[in-house]
């Protein structure tokens, strides 16, 4: 696998990786796959009928991870990936993924991207995703990630969704179908600037008896970007379901949360917060009279938040 410096840094900065990862892997660089390796459980497969891979796990297959980072480097590239997985019953694994964008030009450099997960009965998934860009041309960053899951009678599934810099605009989308017995957390991260403009949309059906979702996202909109948030959770049979927005808002950013909660069942709980607001002028002033200057207090203050 031969990559150039800017290249490693993507992968470092999407994927935590500084060498060739351990277990299975599928590495994309500017549209096409360039490093593939699989294990006796896990195998992955380019599809036919349009671009992506299928990432199929075995029934039991417990310890082991997939690394799935794609990175854009070429000006101007734009594309559309389509990845399933097929994670059989009781399997436990860890999914890493992630785009990386590095854009020098002054045309449009684009991922959009749709990963659907078909989580068998009893399995535990952890799925981590970062997007990440850079450059110091004049062509937009953009990234549409769209995931889409399945959860079977007493599936597990944890995602952890982070953005932190340089994405010029972004639209996550994800839905989840809940089985009796299953269970969905998701953490989302994300932080704007300049005039970034971030859309996160979640939306839940909660089918089966004694499912429980937890949807949380933390974010930090800074100079003139925008963020919207959304979720709508349908509690269809006794379940829980929790929606939690909370946002800093600085300089002259603006923000929206706009959750919904509809149940449909007489024993469906489900709570939805969210909170908006700006830094606390005790908070500036503690870590100031330590020492720190109002600028680095502040940034003290996002990263504790974001952490």
């Amino acid at each position: 696998m031969a990559l150039d410096a800017i290249q490693k840094q993507l992968l470092r900065e999407v994927a935590d990786l500084h060498d060739v990862p351990e277990g299975a892997y599928n590495i994309r660089s500017d549209g096409k796959s360039v490093a593939r390796a699989t294990t006796a459980n896990i195998d992955i497969v380019t599809k036919t009928d349009k671009p992506g891979i299928d990432i199929i796990i075995a029934p039991g297959t417990k310890k082991e991870s997939v690394h799935i980072p794609v990175i854009i480097s070429e000006a101007g590239l734009k594309e559309m990936v389509y990845n399933d997985f097929i994670i059989g019953e009781d399997a436990d694994v860890t999914i890493i993924a992630g785009c990386g964008i590095h854009n020098c030009g002054d045309q449009e450099a684009r991922h959009d991207g749709i990963h659907t997960f078909h989580v068998g009965k009893n399995a535990k998934i952890r799925y981590v995703e970062k997007h990440y860009a850079d450059g110091d041309g004049n062509g937009e960053r953009i990234m549409n990630p769209q995931t889409v899951i399945f959860l079977a009678e007493g599936a597990t599934m944890e995602m952890e969704s982070t953005q932190i810099k340089g994405v010029d605009s972004t639209e996550r989308k994800t839905s989840a179908t809940m089985d009796a017995g299953s269970t969905l957390t998701i953490r989302e991260k994300i932080m704007t600037h300049g005039k970034q403009i971030a859309t996160t949309d979640f939306e839940v059906d909660m089918n089966g008896e004694d499912c429980a979702c937890n949807l949380v996202s933390r974010s930090v909109a800074r100079e003139s970007s925008k963020q919207v948030f959304l979720s709508k959770i349908r509690g269809n049979n006794r379940c829980t379901g929790h929606s939690e927005c909370d946002a800093i808002i600085m300089d002259s950013a603006s923000v929206s949360a706009i959750p919904e909660v509809v149940a449909n069942h007489v024993e469906a709980s489900l709570i939805h917060e969210a909170a908006i607001g700006k830094i606390a002028g005790e908070q500036l002033t503690k870590l100031m009279t330590l020492g720190l200057s109002e600028q680095e207090a502040e940034e003290q203050i996002v990263n504790g938040f974001l952490k």
